[in-house]
């Protein structure tokens, strides 16, 4: 197995990945980052969420940083806020050991402008930003993204899904010029393609990580047999045995999500839920309840749960199968992090065991039936 050491990484960076525990390369890290501090050119990587790659891409970035200038040299393009924070704030822990402070700074809607803008006057050398609110900053003059050497898409399915297409073209246009792009997708659908034709070099690499690899072999897979009626009363009894552990109830829509938190409420559990109608003040109460543990549970959306980074949750329930094979890679993901173990359990009626099949199939898992 290679170590950081042997992919090129400097040394005071890795030992602040050792100090977050990260010591051993995953497969889209050991594929990406040599290549990346290497070479100066584009770059597609194709992964699922949860398979490493803040640091596949973050590492590189660091290591081209010339902190004695005052400039913007790098951009990352996110689609959650949730996920900007998160990127920002493992930049920073990278960082903690090197000489020459780098400078970081996170722009997101939700939060005021006027802050964000003061915060840009200050010495920045990283911009990572969800794309509409980085186009509100180009439209005030409030950030110089002309001299980037580097423009990360991050997740970019997932922010073309959430709309954010015109506001991606117009940051490319903006940004032309010597930079090179580094785009990271779960998926490649064709406006990805068009944006890789129109805006990227013809001979990018390409690295492409099987899903299959990307399932954490520390996670136990289970499915329970239910039926409709009976399947709030089967969670209930799994989560009642749970004592202290905490975990994740996915929910396919907003509205089971909502009706399965009052339920589970309603029993006394310490339970909340993310869906996506919600405003982002009460997002961030109940994400900040769950990591300080006055919350033991919490149920969400697939949408909503994209870039929650909890520790140490102990297993993940799925109500339902989710309608796409790599949410369920992204659901399971969010237990077993960081060498620790996991369970994943599925509540799923008679008819959806060909779903079960079909999983195993093409994550090359393999489920255990279980009864409570």
């Amino acid at each position: 197995m290679s170590t950081f050491s042997d992919l090129g990484v400097r040394k005071d960076f890795i030992k602040g990945l050792k100090e977050l525990g990260i010591v051993q390369p995953t497969e889209i890290q050991s594929q990406t980052i040599p290549y990346l501090l290497q070479n100066k050119s584009d770059f597609i990587g194709l992964a699922q969420t949860g398979t490493g790659k803040t640091a596949a891409f973050g590492l590189p970035i660091l290591h081209q940083i010339d902190a004695g200038k005052n400039e913007v040299q790098a951009l990352i393009l996110s689609p959650t806020r949730e996920l900007v924070q998160q990127i920002k704030k493992q930049l920073f822990k990278f960082t903690k050991y090197v000489d020459g402070k780098i400078f970081v700074e996170g722009v997101y809607g939700g939060e005021k402008i006027d802050r964000q803008i003061k915060n840009l006057q200050r010495s920045t050398h990283i911009i990572v930003a969800t794309p509409g609110r980085l186009i509100d900053l180009i439209e005030k003059d409030a950030v110089d993204i002309k001299k980037i050497k580097t423009l990360v898409l991050d997740e970019a399915d997932e922010m073309l899904s959430m709309g954010f297409k015109q506001d991606i073209n117009r940051i490319l246009k903006f940004t032309s010029g010597e930079r090179n792009t580094w785009l990271f997708s779960a998926t490649m659908p064709d406006e990805i393609k068009r944006i890789v034709k129109t805006y990227m070099n013809i001979n990018a690499k390409r690295v492409d990580i099987d899903p299959a690899e990307a399932v954490n072999k520390n996670i136990t897979h289970l499915y329970v047999k239910t039926s409709l009626k009976e399947k709030t009363d089967a969670i209930i009894s799994f989560i009642e045995k749970r004592n202290s552990q905490r975990g994740i109830i996915f929910c396919r829509t907003k509205a089971g999500a909502r009706k399965l938190t009052s339920e589970l409420q309603e029993e006394g559990f310490a339970i909340d839920v993310l869906e996506g109608d919600m405003k982002q003040i009460e997002r961030d109460k109940v994400m900040r309840a769950f990591k300080n543990e006055s919350l033991q549970f919490l149920i969400a959306t697939d949408v909503a749960a994209r870039g929650i980074d909890v520790k140490n949750l102990n297993f993940v329930i799925h109500h339902q199968l989710p309608e796409q094979t790599e949410y369920f890679t992204h659901r399971s993901g969010r237990t077993a992090r960081a060498g620790k173990t996991g369970v994943s359990i599925a509540f799923v009626l008679p008819n959806e065991l060909e779903k079960i099949h079909q999983l195993q199939k093409n994550l090359g898992i393999q489920f255990s039936e279980t009864t409570l």
